[in-house]
């Protein structure tokens, strides 16, 4: 059993990280293109299996892509951040070529592996390497929503004092300002969160989940990465196991909720075969209107790469 991260930075060492912790594959493959980068990152986390009792083999690569065959699942993590004096375009066209490239390389050496992408920004890199390759979309995700939900969830755990292990919660639609949280369908403990904390709470909660990324990296200078590595090691740990988890992914909607051909976050069912079912809520006229929001707003920047060829 092979899982491959690519992109060897904080996100995607935290994720081989979390996957060899929790001894989700035999083997764990991280790949950078930074000389020693990967070898170096996976060496740590191989150090540290004798300390926390794992067996997992950590292997790193710079660039060697034959390390990588035959693995079941690979995450892409990789990409740039946006610089000052860069575009929406310039970061998008950047950072789907990266993805493309990799995507292709991916694919060569494990034709059959299912794919997480983690790349910014993040729905329309889903759609790059789906584009790329012609999977069908049960086999390429974008991780986001989880990422998004256990934030939400850690505010709502803080306000009420409450463990977030008791805390269940969905969210839809694009990966940023226009995600769509839905109350309705939040519960601490079987209670509906509605009756527990007030709605300018709330909604105080809603807002600071929406900008929830940019409130790190104005605390660190760069991205969070302990919760989007965890985030993604538990899509790969549903999928490998075939534990048929509930979780939100970024994936390509054939007519669910209205729409189709969009990249946005939805519940789905993850198991051995990656998506095994999209879950269709009964979203009220204000959700489905939110999430029509979030679809225009995706639907541009996927425009975006389309225009870049």
């Amino acid at each position: 059993m092979k899982v491959t991260v690519v992109g060897a930075g904080n996100v995607g060492a935290t994720c081989a990280d979390v996957l060899a912790y929790r001894e989700v594959a035999n083997e764990v493959v991280v790949v950078d293109i930074k000389e020693g980068m990967a070898e170096g990152k996976a060496l740590d986390i191989w150090q540290k299996a004798p300390i926390n009792l794992y067996d997992t083999r950590t292997i790193g690569t710079t660039g060697d892509y034959t390390k990588t065959a035959g693995s079941e699942v690979v995450v892409i993590t990789s990409g740039l951040p946006r610089k000052p004096g860069m575009s929406r375009d310039d970061l998008i066209g950047t950072n789907a070529g990266i993805v493309k490239s990799v995507t292709e390389n991916v694919i060569q050496h494990s034709p059959d592996a299912i794919i997480i992408i983690v790349s910014n920004p993040l729905d329309v890199m889903t759609y790059q390497a789906h584009l790329t390759s012609g999977k069908s979309r049960n086999k390429v995700m974008g991780m986001a929503g989880i990422l998004d939900t256990a934030r939400y969830r850690a505010f709502l755990a803080e306000a009420l004092n409450v463990s977030p292990k008791d805390i269940q919660a969905v969210l839809m639609g694009g990966h940023g300002d226009t995600m769509v949280p839905l109350p309705r369908y939040t519960t601490v403990g079987g209670i509906p969160v509605t009756e527990l904390i007030d709605d300018s709470t709330l909604q105080a909660i809603v807002d600071r989940t929406k900008t929830g990324g940019g409130e790190l990296v104005k605390l660190m200078g760069t991205s969070a990465w302990y919760a989007p590595g965890a985030a993604a090691a538990q899509m790969v740990e549903a999928i490998v196991r075939d534990q048929k988890r509930v979780f939100p992914v970024c994936t390509n909607l054939e007519g669910e909720y209205g729409i189709k051909n969009c990249y946005l976050g939805v519940p789905v069912i993850l198991g051995k075969n990656g998506i095994e079912k999209v879950i269709e809520l009964k979203l009220n006229d204000e959700e489905m209107a939110l999430m029509k929001t979030s679809e225009g707003h995706v639907r541009e920047v996927m425009q975006v790469l389309d225009n870049l060829g």
